[in-house]
């Protein structure tokens, strides 16, 4: 699934990856302040062209009715998407070794050894 966000795209999908819940465009416009209804609407409309999101139901605003949005290309997706698509796939290494040498907290080194150990683990026991 490889896609490219606009920056505008990428700040109205940030919104939405941040929700627990679907949101219609006055909530995203709200989250952000850096947007304004119109690019909203213009970005779900292009996002739910390229299939990276989706309408997830019909809601009250008000006394209007309107669509709420959730995303359907997770975070982690798209930027390892993005990265891979970046970089190649022999080059991912040095971005995560960049990544550590600059990282200063210590919890966030932490969850990273976590997830190379789980990872370690499911391919030791063939994605068991």
């Amino acid at each position: 699934m490889k896609k490219r966000f606009t920056k505008k795209q990428l700040d109205v999908m940030k919104v939405l990856w941040e929700s627990a819940t679907p949101m219609i465009a006055s909530d995203i416009v709200r989250k952000d302040d850096a947007l304004n209804i119109n690019t909203v609407q213009a970005c779900l409309r292009s996002l739910i062209a390229n299939h990276s999101i989706k309408v997830a139901d019909i809601v009250y605003s008000g006394t209007v009715l309107t669509r709420s949005y959730a995303p359907v290309i997770s975070r982690d997706e798209y930027f390892g998407n993005t990265c891979t698509d970046i970089l190649g796939d022999g080059q991912k290494s040095a971005l995560i070794a960049s990544l550590i040498d600059t990282e200063t907290d210590l919890d966030e080194l932490e969850h990273l050894e976590e997830m190379i150990a789980q990872r370690k683990h499911i391919l030791i026991n063939g994605g068991n």
